[in-house]
């Protein structure tokens, strides 16, 4: 065997172990740290939804559905907010609906009755920057504090909220992930 050829097979032998050991050290810290990463994700959530309904004080029973997620864990549909007795007070939810450049993730509160929007908040979006993003700026967002159920549409369609000139599909996306969810979970608690 030529110099050359020892030196390739060295080089490769050397990649092969150190790629070796660093897929053992991402596995063995991959165990550990994925389940806190879990319970940072509900603290994440609730902490979410106790800024929409704070009279439940994070007490937020989920209603789980019938999807199983790889983990064994039930897709949780929404929450019921309760309040220090156990009386449902409201409603959280988080959604997911389709924007102008991709997914947007908001969640909202609702009170008990389903008549008043008590607020949401866009978690994540891929909207146009300048544009469709400013769907997370405070004056958009502050439109659905304490709204009227019947109250939540575009003014262009009768109802209260104004869409951000230049990005009514971003704001319409808002809008009908609010009213779809508020209606799938009014129909459950029927």
């Amino acid at each position: 065997m030529s110099e050359s050829n020892k030196d390739t097979i060295m080089i490769v032998g050397k990649i092969v172990i150190i790629s070796v050991v660093a897929a053992l050290l991402l596995g063995i810290t991959y165990v550990p740290t994925s389940a806190q990463l879990k319970i940072n994700e509900e603290n994440a959530r609730t902490s979410i939804l106790g800024e929409l309904i704070p009279e439940a004080n994070n007490n937020f029973e989920p209603i789980e559905g019938d999807v199983v997620d790889e983990d064994g864990n039930r897709e949780v549909l929404y929450y019921r907010a309760k309040d220090a007795s156990g009386n449902i007070i409201g409603y959280a939810f988080f959604k997911q609906q389709a924007g102008a450049q991709g997914p947007i993730v908001v969640a909202g509160g609702v009170d008990s009755t389903f008549s008043t929007l008590r607020g949401m908040s866009v978690l994540s979006h891929e909207e146009t920057p300048g544009l469709g993003a400013k769907i997370v700026e405070a004056n958009f967002q502050s439109q659905f504090a304490d709204l009227p159920i019947a109250s939540l549409g575009l003014s262009s369609s009768g109802g209260s909220i104004d869409a951000i000139t230049g990005a009514t599909i971003s704001s319409k996306a808002v809008v009908d992930a609010l009213n779809s969810k508020i209606s799938e979970i009014e129909e459950a608690e029927e």
